[in-house]
């Protein structure tokens, strides 16, 4: 069986180090990179299944190479590892493309975990759909991280986009927040959270003329959400 690859670029380097020896032993072949720049022009030039990636970094930071890596149209599932833990920064990493937000110090075995489920999702991503699919006059290309509605092009992050997914495979269906938390986000028991919410609030803004009075994505009180197109074609 084909080992995972998996790209680690974080500059300090005992826990570049420890991180390494971590993943290898668990099985992953690993490469590692000590600055930003290093780190994007490696995940440019060779493919991995998945990136370990720090925020404060020489050269250019984290979310610099986050960005230019979606910029390019890159879908490399991204864990972000790092000790800014408020709030914002989170938000900007998910916004930016980011597959999950890990706030150090974190033991090792977490780390795994959280790397594991981001490439079981990514092993399935795509399952039942193209990569680009039209609902109602509305386009979305999921390589390329964005939708055009009514001429106009939009951004979607990684998570957008997986819900935006989710939704197209289960038209018409209710769907609760628990359901949608285990397939979309891989977490399982987890009932209080608002994150489905606020992603489908999000959501709503994009692709609803009117977010207060939605035709595509409907509250289903005391359930979760249901999703309504009348057209649904692959492109």
């Amino acid at each position: 069986m084909t080992k995972q690859h998996i790209l680690v670029v974080e500059d300090e380097p005992s826990l570049r180090m420890g991180l390494v020896d971590g993943l290898i032993s668990e099985g992953f072949e690993v490469e590692e990179c000590a600055d930003g720049q290093a780190g994007l022009d490696a995940a440019m030039a060779q493919p991995f299944d998945a990136m370990v990636l720090d925020l404060m970094l020489p050269k250019i930071d984290g979310f610099e190479v986050l960005r230019r890596l979606r910029e390019h149209r890159n879908g490399l599932p991204v864990l972000i590892l790092s000790a800014r833990g408020q709030d914002s920064d989170r938000i900007l990493g998910f916004e930016y493309g980011a597959d999950d937000y890990v706030v150090k110090p974190t033991p090792l075995r977490e780390v795994v975990l959280r790397l594991k489920a981001i490439l079981r999702r990514s092993s399935n991503h795509g399952e039942g759909l193209p990569e680009k699919v039209a609902f109602d006059g509305i386009e979305v290309d999921f390589p390329g991280y964005c939708m055009v509605r009514d001429g106009q092009r939009m951004g979607l992050n990684r998570k957008e986009l997986e819900l935006l997914r989710y939704f197209l495979k289960h038209v018409g269906q209710n769907l609760d927040r628990a359901q949608l938390l285990a397939d979309v986000w891989d977490l399982r028991g987890v009932r209080h959270t608002r994150t489905v919410d606020t992603h489908v609030f999000r959501l709503r803004k994009k692709i609803e003329d009117d977010p207060e009075d939605p035709k595509h994505i409907f509250t289903v009180r005391g359930v979760g959400y249901r999703f309504e197109a009348v057209h649904v074609t692959n492109l």
